[in-house]
This record gives C-alpha cells, structure tokens and sequence, in this order.
C-alpha cells in the first residue's frame, strides 16, 4: 500500500529532516511510526500526502506521489490530524462527516446513508446533531475519526490520536482503532497505545530510520530507546 524509496528531504541547506528512509507498509498492515521530537515523523506524513517535497520515490498503492496523482491518491489517504479542532471546521458533527461525501459527488441521500452508518459503527448517534464546540473532548476526537471514514479510505494516517484524552477517551480510540480493518500508519509518543494499537514500528531517529519491526521487540528495548531520546511503554518499566 505505502512505499518509500531512498527518501530524502530538507527545509534548509544541509540538514535533512528525512534522511534516505526506505519501508514498505502492506495492504492491513498497523504500523506505530515513533521517534522523539524533531525526529521526522511530521514531514514523513506531509510526504505521503503531497503536501511536502522530497527526493526519491514515494507510491501509495500502483501511484507514485506526484502532482498529477495527488487528487487520486489523497481519496486513498485519510488523516486524523493531533488537533481535532482543526478538522471539525462546520457548525455540527453531522455537516462535518456530510461535508467529504458530499464533495466527493455522491448525493445527500448517499452522503447521508455513509454519515448514519460511520456514526452507529462509533456509537456516536447521540451527538449527531450536536454543535462541535459543545461535545468533549473525546467525543470530538471520535467524531474526527468519523469525517475520515466516512471518506471510505484504503489508508488511515493518524497523529497522535490519544493526545490530551482522559484514560476513558483513550480506550475509547484504541478500541475504535483496533476495530477498523484499513491500513493504518500511526504516529504516537504514547507508546503504551501503540503497543496496544500496531503490530509493527518503524523508530526514526534524525531524520533515519533506526528500526523497523515487531512492536513489542522494539517497545522492550530499553537500551535502543533510550538511545533515540525515548523510554519504555509504561507498561514495561513498571514490570521492571
């Protein structure tokens, strides 16, 4: 579904902010993309979705990330941005999950039959007419998730999906997270959600990518972590 080829890119002269990073991500694959601030994880994002220039190759399914692709390749890509406020730009939940099926062509009676059925799948029925700046936390963040899928991508991009929810949030999220079958590129400092969430993850570091494997064998290596500026999932250090 997503490959990077010997990709490289810089905001300014000499400093690379991905440097030569090549992976494969596969068709269902869950995938935690972690690293310390300043590592690359936002630009790598920005790449994939054509939104930042790079060197190399970068393909979303049979297309290479170029402009003349970009409409086809952004309807395959779904983003869950950090900040549920900047997605959540209409008066209420409803308008807000409406407004890509709608612009994508398909006519109210379908954009409405999508919108009902991604609200029922999230339990999220009860806040459907609500005005966004009267729900919770939580439930914006849900109802974020719910404007994505309702664009029916092959691919979820999400960015730090649990940031700054209460810990029913959160198992709300991870849950909503595991239930889906899309493939998924998650990028996290709470490592204890990607544990939870992603089966793989690619550790970038500078820019590089330093590891890229089985999620708990990389999540229980104190000593790689550590030594990219990260510490254990909560969940092991407190068993250490």
């Amino acid at each position: 579904m997503i490959r990077f080829d010997h990709v490289s890119c810089s905001y300014e002269k000499g400093r690379k902010v991905l440097d030569d990073v090549s992976f494969t991500i596969g068709d269902g694959e869950s995938v935690g993309l972690i690293g310390a601030n300043g590592a690359g994880k936002s630009t790598l994002m920005k790449v994939l979705l054509g939104l930042q220039d790079a060197e190399g190759e970068v393909w979303v399914d049979d297309l290479p990330v170029k402009k003349e692709n970009l409409r086809e390749i952004r309807r395959k890509l779904g983003f869950v941005l950090q900040n549920s406020d900047n997605q959540m730009f209409m008066p209420t939940v409803y308008e807000d999950i409406l407004f890509a099926p709608l612009n994508y062509g398909l006519s109210r009676q379908e954009a409405e039959a999508r919108c009902d059925a991604v609200l029922a799948r999230l339990g999220l029925t009860e806040i459907k007419h609500r005005h966004n700046h009267k729900i919770s936390g939580g439930e914006k963040r849900m109802a974020a998730i719910a404007t994505v899928l309702a664009m029916e991508p092959e691919v979820l991009l999400m960015d730090e999906p649990t940031t700054a929810l209460d810990p029913y949030n959160r198992r709300m999220v991870i849950n909503t997270i595991l239930s889906l079958p899309n493939t998924k590129l998650i990028t996290s400092h709470d490592l204890d959600m990607i544990l939870d969430t992603c089966q793989r993850v690619i550790l970038l570091s500078r820019g590089r990518v330093v590891a890229d494997g089985e999620a708990e064998v990389i999540l229980r290596d104190r000593a790689l972590l550590e030594a990219n500026r990260m510490e254990l999932p909560l969940c092991f250090s407190r068993r250490d």
